[in-house]
């Protein structure tokens, strides 16, 4: 005897465990989210830092003590 399972079925299965997991678990799926986020976060940065130019260590010393400019 073979069992057959309606499309439509399945996926309503599917998202009734989702939003259970979803509810009952809010604090796990929060933290996935906030890593999901740094993530792509840091991968900006990286690809931000990949196409600006180099500047000296003395010129970041120098803006963040105030110097910036008074060369």
């Amino acid at each position: 005897m073979e069992a057959l399972i309606d499309d439509n079925k399945i996926k309503n299965l599917f998202k009734q465990a989702i939003i259970e997991a979803i509810e009952e678990k809010k604090d796990v799926v929060r933290d996935l989210f906030m890593e999901a986020m740094e993530d792509i976060a840091l991968v900006r940065a990286i690809e931000e830092d990949e196409s600006s130019e180099n500047v000296s260590r003395d010129e970041i010393f120098d803006i963040l003590s105030g110097k910036e400019g008074t060369a």
